[in-house]
């Protein structure tokens, strides 16, 4: 299995340090979960059934015309290639690298390209695959140009596939609306923006024809009772969203501040994290481990993640951690 962030008892047990003296900013999750309804005892004693509002909730939340609930959009990222023969997989890179892996998994010849070298190979191409905003990068392509390139793999029965995971601070760019269209694939997380990645919840966002044959590889009965309670609450709650949507703003963007202040400025983020470029990433996601704070480490670019820290405590045992880190620098050149 590819490694991912949040790996938070490995850590612990690595560093020697208890799991409830860490802070975790490994995930790029809002780190406010939103409140848990009552769950009524008949959520876990029958069945789940679909009729129950969640789906609605879904499409009104999202402005999507067709919405398909599964535990995780991890699990649409695994399924969508069974849907497919085989073919050449265009991957916006460097994203989130389960997708590439999926469409490998499947029998795929899958090419990871950068921004300027998607139109250069796109009609080549069977499936185009972006995240967006970008993880980690924070890179957000606008709807326009997405929907271009829609166009040119829909004239040959090809798919684009969008990864909007991080898309709930920013509605306005998401291409939900559109997402009836054939061969436009939009992937929705709910566990990052709403702080609950425990619940295994996401959306697919397609086509009815093509969420119904998706529907058959993910089986009956994939999200629980409780789950779709839980989303269904969270999705109508309009005033959360506005909160949270304001506080992670401004968390971001102080993020981004502080680490400007440290000789650490960020090459990209979005409102849940900040992306940081540094020979040194190694050395700096060490340093801050052995301090207790756990950052998302990727070796393949030298970069780390910074996702938000959830109160004033959190931000002194971060901004303590960076100067010593700037002090430690220092020393080094002297």
């Amino acid at each position: 299995m590819l490694e991912h962030g949040g790996r938070l008892r490995q850590a612990a047990l690595d560093y020697g340090i208890a799991e409830s003296q860490w802070l975790d900013l490994s995930s790029g999750l809002a780190p406010w979960p939103f409140a848990i309804p009552a769950i009524p005892e008949r959520a876990w004693a029958r069945l789940p059934e679909t009729d129950d509002g969640l789906e609605q909730a879904a499409c009104q939340y999202y402005g999507a015309p067709h919405v398909l609930p599964v535990p995780g959009s991890q699990c649409a990222i695994q399924l969508l290639p069974r849907l497919r023969r085989s073919g050449k997989v265009g991957v916006l890179s460097p994203c989130y690298a389960e997708h590439a892996e999926s469409w490998r998994r499947n029998g795929f010849i899958v090419r990871e390209v950068l921004e300027q070298e998607v139109d250069i190979y796109l009609d080549t191409l069977d499936v185009l695959v972006v995240v967006n905003p970008n993880n980690p990068t924070g890179l957000n392509l606008p709807p326009e140009r997405l929907l271009d390139w829609h166009a040119r793999l829909a004239q040959r029965g090809g798919w684009l596939v969008v990864d909007e995971a991080f898309m709930d601070n920013t509605p306005e760019l998401s291409l939900a609306a559109e997402s009836g269209r054939s061969g436009l694939i939009v992937l929705r997380s709910f566990g990052k923006f709403f702080g609950l990645a425990g619940v295994r919840l996401g959306f697919v966002l397609a086509e009815l024809k093509l969420l119904k044959l998706l529907a058959e590889q993910v089986g009956p009965w994939a999200v629980s009772g409780p789950t779709r309670i839980v989303g269904q609450a969270c999705l109508l709650d309009t005033q959360g969203h506005a909160r949270q949507r304001e506080r992670s703003e401004l968390a971001s963007a102080r993020l981004q501040h502080l680490l400007g202040q440290h000789d650490l400025l960020p090459q990209g983020g979005c409102a849940l994290f900040q992306w940081l470029i540094t020979p040194e990433a190694e050395q700096l996601y060490d340093f801050m481990a052995r301090r207790g704070i756990l950052l998302r480490l990727f070796t393949s670019n030298s970069s780390v993640r910074f996702g938000l820290p959830a109160d004033e405590a959190d931000w002194l045992k971060l901004q303590e951690a960076l100067q010593a880190y700037t002090q430690s620098r220092t020393k080094d050149v002297s």
